[in-house]
């Protein structure tokens, strides 16, 4: 069967575009989310459009094999991580900017256009494209919208689905939908568009992408502040939200973050402090007044230090941190990255339950995230040639999760769910919702084919 399908795909795509070769499937096996499962792919294929992507999928169909589509693989939660036997879609070439309307406000997109590609070709246009994730110089527009990807914007724009008017899909019979508009407002029929964001590739393929912009903003201007306790930043955090600044950014890191960061690069942070924020406004004229409002709300809630950059260099460095963050975990050992999102008022809670989950099961756990909208990343580092070890992160991950619920969350804020959090959505829907989750699968996919084992066990 394998040697049937990949001869037809090859008379649909072209030999170059239809790979078997076991090194290259090797390569392609899993996302960054390394610690999920990931089984042994039958095949590769590299469409360019629409129309290939049909014939993929209805070989696909024919001959009863999944498919898993992946763009840049920069996913951190496992479900663009093959399955055994499966067929590969990988969007990587369908990678053309099709269109930026000035007049509309919109870029229309095929899904392997990388993130930071986009930003910066609308900015030629005077325009911004705001969802920015921390993998925006590698990972695709068709990537984010199979995760809802939100980013370090997230406070002041929103994330992925709220710059999404419609989308082309591909289904698994291998017919062709447009959902949503290009208008900026619509509102016949089901909202299609907003279900398809987040479903990680289990209800159909994105094959075009209609994407609402903004007028660029002015250059922003940052500030950032230390604390001696978790209560001191989060404190101020909350200050600043509450004040009627809208910051374009707001972040935070706690202690062992910001020591791994500093042991990872030179960058003068002081490694006795309790947590750090980092905040942005890019309003302009504005910003300078906006930054200084900041600096003085941390004050009032005991910063030791605050930082207030005076132009976009400075202001460059100070968030160069921030950027840091995954780069300077990753020597420390194995990294299992939760990104909880709860109630603003529940930040302090879920932070001391992390520190004691630490101590509890003995697993160093790191928490940068996006305080001012509440959604954190908390990360267990462990050695994994060490069961032990490894157990007890795992005993962690689940109870971080666990915490976020009770404290009236989410398990996921932006990374989705894939195979490494799919237990623990059962817990969140409950079991009249998941059984709503599982026939809407059932309405785009019947046999299974899409996906299978991602979001839904």
């Amino acid at each position: 069967m394998t040697d049937a399908l990949v001869t037809r795909l090859r008379s649909a795509l072209g030999d170059a575009a239809v790979v078997d070769d076991p090194d290259v499937l090797d390569s392609h096996r899993h996302d960054h989310a390394t610690f999920s499962p990931a089984g042994v792919p039958r095949v590769l294929a590299r469409p360019t459009s629409t129309a290939e992507v049909v014939e993929v999928l209805q070989a696909a169909r024919d001959f009863g094999v999944p498919v898993v589509t992946q763009g840049a693989r920069t996913g951190l939660s496992g479900a663009a991580n093959a399955i055994d036997g499966c067929l590969l879609l990988s969007t990587a070439r369908m990678n053309q900017i099709l269109e930026v309307s000035v007049e509309d406000q919109v870029a229309v997109v095929q899904p392997g256009v990388v993130n930071a590609d986009l930003s910066r070709a609308v900015l030629e246009r005077e325009l911004f494209y705001p969802p920015d994730p921390s993998s925006w110089e590698m990972s695709t527009i068709g990537g984010n919208i199979a995760t809802n990807a939100g980013g370090l914007c997230c406070v002041k724009y929103g994330v992925t689905s709220d710059f999404v008017r419609g989308l082309e899909v591909v289904l698994a019979s291998g017919e062709v939908v447009r959902t949503g508009r290009r208008a900026a407002k619509g509102v016949a029929g089901y909202d299609l568009t907003r279900l398809i964001v987040g479903s990680e590739g289990t209800l159909g393929v994105v094959t075009e992408a209609t994407l609402s912009l903004r007028p660029a903003p002015e250059a922003a201007l940052t500030a950032a502040a230390t604390f001696r306790s978790i209560e001191d930043g989060i404190a101020a955090a909350a200050a600043v939200m509450a004040s009627g600044l809208r910051p374009s950014l707001l972040e935070f890191l706690d202690q062992p973050t910001v020591r791994a960061i500093q042991d990872y690069r030179d960058m003068g942070l002081p490694g006795d402090v309790g947590s750090m924020l980092l905040a942005q406004s890019d309003r302009g004229p504005r910003a300078a007044d906006d930054v200084a409002r900041i600096a003085a709300i941390c004050v009032e809630h005991g910063a030791i230090e605050v930082a207030e950059a005076s132009d976009v260099e400075e202001s460059r460095m100070l968030l160069e941190a921030r950027r840091l963050v995954n780069s300077a975990l990753e020597p420390l050992g194995t990294t299992l990255i939760d990104d909880v999102s709860v109630p603003r008022s529940q930040l302090v809670a879920l932070l001391r339950g992390i520190a004691e989950m630490g101590d509890k099961y003995q697993v160093l756990i790191c928490c940068p995230g996006h305080v001012g909208d509440g959604n954190m990343h908390p990360t267990v580092v462990f050695d994994r040639n060490d069961p032990a070890a490894e157990e007890r992160a795992l005993e962690a991950f689940g109870a971080v999760m666990e915490l976020g619920l009770r404290l009236g969350g989410t398990i996921t804020g932006e990374h989705g769910i894939g195979t490494l959090k799919a237990r623990w959505l059962e817990t969140e829907l409950g079991p009249v919702g998941l059984e709503l989750h599982r026939r809407i699968k059932h309405a785009f996919d019947p046999d299974n084919l899409l996906n299978p084992g991602k979001v839904l066990r």
